[in-house]
Formats: C-alpha cells, sequence, structure tokens
C-alpha cells in the first residue's frame, strides 16, 4: 500500500515518525489522557491488523486512524467529537480514508436514526472498510489506554446503553466479523 503524507506543520513532522501522530494530537490541544489513549488504541488496532488474513489491511491507515480517531476530543468530550475531529482533520490536510476512520469510529458504528437523537447530522455513521472497522473495534476493547476484553467491553455498553439499544448488537456483530478475519 501507498504511504500518504497526512500531516505537514511547520516543524515539518513527517510521515515515518514515529511520534508525529501523537504531537498533532498535542498541537491541537489534546488532553495528556487523550494522547494515552489513542495510543493504547492504536497499538490495539496494529496488533488486530496484523492478525488479519481475510482481507488486505492498510497497516499504516490503522495506526495512523488508532492516534488520530479521536482528535476531536481537543474541542469536545461529547459524541459531536467524531465531526469535531473531521473539522480539525481536513484543516490540516489528512486523507479522506483516514477523515472516514475518525468521522465513523464512534461506538461500532452509528445509524442515521441514532445520530439524529443524539444531536448529529442525520447520516450513518458505520464504519464501512476494514480499517475503519478495526479502528472502531480496537478503540470499544480501550477504557482510557488499558485494553479490556470483549466480554468486559460488552458488559461496560450494555450498562451505559442498555441490553436492547441498537449499539450492543452492533458490537456484537463488529466483533463477530473483526474475529472472522483472524488467524
Amino acid at each position: 500500500m501507498s504511504r500518504q503524507n497526512v500531516y505537514i506543520s511547520p516543524m515539518k513532522w513527517y510521515y515515518g515518525h514515529p511520534m508525529w501522530s501523537e504531537q498533532v494530537l498535542i498541537d491541537t490541544g489534546c488532553s495528556p489522557d487523550v494522547v494515552a489513549h489513542c495510543r493504547a488504541v492504536s497499538l490495539a488496532a496494529e496488533a488486530l491488523a496484523a492478525r488479519v488474513l481475510a482481507a488486505p489491511v492498510d497497516v499504516d491507515l490503522v495506526r495512523q486512524g488508532g492516534l488520530l480517531h479521536d482528535i476531536g476530543r481537543s474541542r469536545t468530550q461529547g459524541i459531536g467529537h467524531a465531526l469535531a475531529g473531521v473539522e480539525i482533520g481536513r484543516g490540516l490536510g489528512f486523507s479522506p480514508a483516514l477523515l472516514n476512520i475518525i468521522e465513523r469510529h464512534i461506538g461500532a458504528g452509528i445509524t442515521a436514526g441514532e445520530a439524529e437523537r443524539l444531536g448529529l447530522p442525520r447520516r450513518d455513521y458505520l464504519p464501512i472498510t476494514v480499517e475503519e472497522k478495526i479502528v472502531s473495534y480496537a478503540d470499544n476493547l480501550t477504557k482510557g489506554s488499558t485494553p479490556m476484553s470483549f466480554e468486559a467491553a460488552l458488559r461496560r455498553f450494555t450498562e451505559i446503553l442498555g441490553h436492547d439499544h441498537e449499539g450492543i448488537e452492533l458490537f456484537r456483530r463488529q466483533h463477530d466479523e473483526v474475529q472472522s478475519w483472524m488467524r
């Protein structure tokens, strides 16, 4: 897969530098806790991507997406952080693929109806590509900077959302799909 420069700052951070994405988070105002969370999600997503056999995976995009998925938390801690992140990323020249990861990582995806109920513009925010699904799944399995099992994450989401919430079924389906790709 081809490598793309997705961020060029006046300090000339470049794609190959292992800290470039963390610096973007810091430069945009993310807290140390958000930076630590994003680092943990990126590591988890990269580990998942390395195990995928069923489809080609752009591991560099997964790494970037994991590191930058919560960049919008520099502006808000609410569900709108995904859209804020897209706005920030556009301004920084992120690739469309990276912007899609940022926009679609929330929950295990959010349907148009749920988005409207949450005050987001009415459209689906469901991960589509393998890379989007891996980052979303890795995010769901990371609380703060601590990884957790699917079972623990499912219990947590069920406590927050309730047993009958559509997000619970989306998370179960996301888990089954990602696991089906693994070696």
